[in-house]
């Protein structure tokens, strides 16, 4: 599984900017960048990756994302005549900390992209008025295009029917240096996850010692170095458990485990099922 760390680009004068998208059905590589994120899915299905949290998607699907958060858009199926495509909106990386987010009026949007960190789903009829705004957004420039984010935002606000995706996973949001590391690691432990994650080996990679790296690495994500492989490891299994047939045992070595109790054990505590309750919610 290959992850990717993307860069987006917000032009300068601008503190968003809002696109619609054809989506690859041969490119479902897991990526993040330092940019919140909002996604609607207008046509096409699939996998949605959150995280450690996996799912199905359809059209209609809306996806509020915090900076750094794993995430992943699988097609599976594609509708006749009509190519998968979504409208994402990237938000520039500094903008709730702008000096027009700190007006009272706008306290309760700057609580929403903080509760954003691990992915927001929003449901119910009122994503049909953000879906509406957001296409009359796409071919609207300045002043106009703003005013209707806002009244984007005035509707998240009032969608009572959430859920939570995944924990969050806070990275460093002071030095491109920091983030420069943190991703390193991330894209080792994506590539060696089934071979074998080495302690060392990881933190060589930012010339630290363990245990100055263990440190480090807990500073900026506020998790462990081992909590963040067991997280990809589960997402990885779980993953398999809804895509595949697979052995459950077979699954357990394939996503980096030797003891198939260690395995129904993590991914117990993480995903709250058990690898054979989780599979049967995709049968």
């Amino acid at each position: 599984m290959e992850f990717v760390y993307e860069k987006i680009y917000v032009p300068q004068k601008h503190s968003f900017i809002t696109r619609r998208l054809k989506m690859d059905p041969n490119s479902g590589k897991i990526h993040s960048h330092k940019n919140f994120e909002l996604n609607l899915i207008t046509s096409g299905s699939g996998r949605r990756i959150v995280g450690n949290h996996i799912s199905s998607y359809s059209k209609g699907d809306l996806v509020l994302l915090g900076p750094n958060i794993m995430h992943c858009w699988e097609i599976l199926e594609m509708e006749p005549d009509m190519d998968p495509e979504c409208i994402v909106t990237h938000f520039y990386e500094n903008l709730i900390s702008s000096d027009f987010f700190k007006i009272p009026e706008l306290e309760p949007v700057v609580d929403l992209m903080n509760k954003a960190g691990g992915g927001i789903l929003f449901k119910g009829p009122l994503t049909e008025k953000v879906a509406a705004t957001l296409k009359r957004m796409v071919n609207l420039k300045g002043l106009d295009k703003y005013v209707e984010l806002l009244k984007v935002f005035s509707y998240l606000l009032q969608i009572e029917d959430i859920e939570y995706l995944a924990l969050p996973s806070s990275l460093p949001h002071t030095y491109d240096k920091d983030q420069d590391h943190i991703n390193k690691i991330y894209e080792y432990v994506f590539q060696n996850i089934q071979e074998g994650i080495n302690l060392r080996d990881a933190s060589s990679l930012v010339c630290m010692e363990p245990s100055s790296f263990c440190r480090y690495f807990k500073k900026k994500t506020n998790q462990t170095f081992m909590d963040y492989v067991k997280s990809v490891r589960i997402g990885i299994a779980a993953k398999l458990l809804a895509e595949t047939d697979k052995q459950i045992t077979q699954i357990c070595y394939e996503c980096g485990y030797n003891n198939l109790a260690n395995f129904n054990h993590y991914f117990k505590v993480i995903m709250k099922k058990t690898p054979s309750e989780y599979r049967k919610d995709f049968l």
